[in-house]
């Protein structure tokens, strides 16, 4: 019978940066039974374990009340501790890469099967995933665990983990071991307990285990939308959020994004240029436009990550098409040759009117030379805006942007995450 390889991951501190989690449930937690908070010390200590364990040799809990402490935990953890996590950026990759080759998939984990479930939904990761195997009953032996999931085709195994409960349970269970020493372990610990393999980074596990594969393309978002809209604001919460399910994200801006495309931004955008024709304006954009895709995007896209942009192609098609009258068309066509079929995943739209994101643009600092212009000019760039988006309703992501910044960040981390993973191979 033909065998499969199976890599068998740990979760907390091997596929997710959990600390954040965790450490707010144990203090809650202590807190809500009456013992003292854990300090910093304590801390790293706490992942890994089992929780009766930590609770137990680490807070000093009794034995009697160690299910009230394990209760009062999960009431948390179940509710929020589980979404205040972070997937390490490249474990995407690495999880669809792994599946590519056939390999069998689990994760082995000291933590119950609901709420490891719960962590693998939430952050799109179970799609992957062949195989569960959790504590149950206050029983929470690596090596148990990791019998327990093995299928029955199993061929060559390894047990990757960032503690030396991990390892030493590998050991014990007779397959190959792999730590990672960028969780909550040290490479001290990873060696002392036996490790055959240690990766200090996710890439190099990513080698270990894959060697010579290519690296899954990533993602290429914008974001778009009137001066005063607030971009700045809703990129830095998006960020926040692709980052928690482990994308690797990198940004850029336009005009500029290049050596090159900065020094025409300062042209573009200078207050004593004002003698520029519009259609020395629209070159302008799309020469900078030109320099950004190749030097930027596309390598970037490439290497597997997600590059989220402070506007693209849909600016210069309102601001030069619409608010300068020259044709929507005519600079789309104008930018053809820039953009060379390099168009977004995604493009969010924050959706305000003109009148209200002037004011707020002018609240915050001096306007620039394209800020300076006339309401009418602001009035087509925004009917500019809603043609586009009426062109190609499948690619933008439409928000009203008058609102909460903070619902207005959900929703758009919502919509967008939804793309990012549908994306996913």
């Amino acid at each position: 019978m033909a065998t499969r390889r199976c890599v068998l991951f740990d979760l907390d501190g091997t596929l997710t940066r959990s600390e954040e989690g965790i450490w707010k449930c144990f203090r809650h937690t202590a807190k809500t039974m009456g013992f003292s908070e854990p300090g910093d010390d304590v801390m790293r200590k706490l992942i890994g374990p089992p929780l009766a364990w930590s609770f137990r040799n680490l807070i000093g809990v009794p034995e009697e009340r160690i299910p009230e402490a394990l209760a009062t935990y999960r009431a948390r953890y179940n509710t929020v501790g589980y979404r205040e996590n972070r997937v390490f950026p490249g474990v995407r990759a690495l999880f669809a890469m792994l599946k590519k080759r056939g390999d069998f998939v689990a994760v082995v984990t000291g933590k119950p099967e609901p709420a490891t479930r719960k962590v693998l939904e939430y952050f799109d990761l179970e799609k992957w995933v062949d195989g569960i195997s959790c504590a149950t009953d206050g029983h929470a032996e690596k090596d148990a665990l990791i019998r327990a999931v093995l299928p029955e085709d199993a061929g060559e195994v390894w047990m990757v983990g960032d503690r030396c409960f991990d390892i030493e349970g590998g050991i014990m269970a007779g397959v190959h071991t792999l730590g990672v020493a960028y969780g909550y372990g040290t490479v001290e610990e990873l060696r002392d307990s036996g490790a055959e393999k240690i990766a200090m980074t996710v890439g190099e596990l990513r080698e270990i285990l894959c060697p010579g594969d290519a690296v899954p393309a990533g993602a290429f978002l914008s974001i778009e939308g009137l001066d005063g809209s607030g971009k700045g604001t809703q990129i830095e919460k998006l960020t926040d959020m692709i980052d928690r399910f482990g994308f690797e994200v990198v940004h850029s801006r336009e005009p500029g994004g290049t050596p090159i495309g900065e020094k025409v931004r300062e042209i573009l955008l200078s207050r004593e240029d004002a003698e520029m024709t519009d259609i020395t304006e629209a070159l302008l954009f799309a020469a900078s436009r030109a320099q950004h895709v190749r030097e930027v995007i596309r390598p970037a896209v490439a290497a597997g990550k997600v590059l989220l942009c402070d506007r693209f192609v849909d600016s210069s098609a309102a601001y030069q098409g619409g608010g300068r009258q020259l044709g929507v068309e005519r600079v789309l066509a104008i930018n053809a040759p820039a953009v060379d079929g390099t168009l977004p995943l995604a493009t969010v739209y924050l959706d305000i009117g003109h009148t209200e994101s002037l004011r707020r643009r002018c609240a915050a600092s001096e306007p620039d030379r394209l800020e300076m212009e006339t309401e009418q000019f602001h009035a087509r760039v925004e009917a500019a805006y809603h043609e586009l988006i009426a062109r190609d309703p499948e690619r933008f992501i439409v928000v009203d942007a008058t609102g909460d910044r903070d619902a207005i960040g959900e929703e758009i981390a919502a919509r967008v995450l939804k793309r990012l993973t549908e994306a996913e191979k």
